[in-house]
């Protein structure tokens, strides 16, 4: 008994100092169109309702289904690395399942496109 409690006052201690380490990704961006979601690209994967006439101002990114695990939906991830498109997004969306180690940050069509192989991401909440 006093084993398994070691071990789980051990563990807790672990989860609870976990410091927030950046992960590498690659980002690209992505736009509210057919073309580039579903037929339904007024809503994301978690179904947050779009307003198509200005989706960045939610600050919404994608992310591949790998990196779901380390950062879920609802939670904050703070992007750096992009040269224009850095700051702190909410993971309300999915990227296709041929993607890995991928986000995509949703952006408005007049937009400038980029992609950058080299960009960190962390939990920022």
């Amino acid at each position: 008994m006093n084993i398994l409690k070691f071990l789980i006052v051990g563990f807790t201690f672990l989860l609870s100092n976990k410091k927030d380490v950046p992960t590498k990704v690659h980002a690209t961006v992505y736009n509210a169109v057919p073309e580039q979601t579903n037929s339904d690209p007024g809503h994301t994967a978690t179904m947050f309702e779009l307003d198509l006439s200005n989706p960045y101002k939610h600050r919404i990114v994608a992310l591949s289904r790998d990196l779901l695990i380390e950062y879920p939906y609802g939670s904050q991830v703070l992007v750096k690395g992009t040269k224009g498109y850095d700051g702190i997004y909410n993971v309300e969306d999915t990227m296709n399942k041929r993607y890995k180690n991928r986000i995509d940050i949703l952006i408005n069509e007049d937009m400038q496109i980029g992609s950058w192989p080299d960009v960190t991401i962390t939990k920022y909440k």
